[in-house]
């Protein structure tokens, strides 16, 4: 899928997390991050066995939500969702470099300003996290 991620998100580097957008279709969504051993989030974390954190894996999932979200609607005018909850994460193996994050899920309801997804990232086919999302988007 040809989609420039940048005129649908507001992040920017080193905190934009969705490199590509591989499929939307309805309520469901698929978009890719591969994990390079020169993300700046490496070097401390950990030396000598680089982890990707927990949390931006997370976030990587509330970017593609919102990716999935604005593809749907047919919306890339710069609506800004912020992450509202985050329910029953599950963390099952490390993400390192070289790895490829397919992230994907289902958007489940968006209604006055309120969106709610059932995420999951994938590395070669593995579930590595998953999470039910919610944000709340303002104009």
């Amino acid at each position: 899928m040809d989609v420039d991620v940048r005129q649908l998100l507001p992040h920017r580097y080193p905190f934009l997390l969705v490199d590509r957008v591989l499929s939307q279709d309805g309520d469901d969504f698929v978009c890719l991050k591969n994990v390079t051993v020169n993300e700046p989030f490496f070097q401390g974390h950990f030396p000598g066995e680089p982890v990707m954190p927990g949390v931006l894996i997370v976030e990587a999932l509330a970017q593609a939500a919102a990716v999935g979200l604005a593809l749907r609607e047919g919306e890339s005018n710069g609506t800004t969702g912020y992450l509202a909850g985050i329910q029953d994460a599950k963390f099952r193996r490390k993400v390192v470099p070289g790895d490829t994050l397919h992230l994907e899920g289902t958007l489940r309801a968006f209604r006055h300003g309120l969106c709610k997804a059932d995420t999951r990232a994938r590395v070669d086919g593995d579930v590595v996290t998953e999470a039910k999302l919610s944000f709340v988007y303002v104009g």
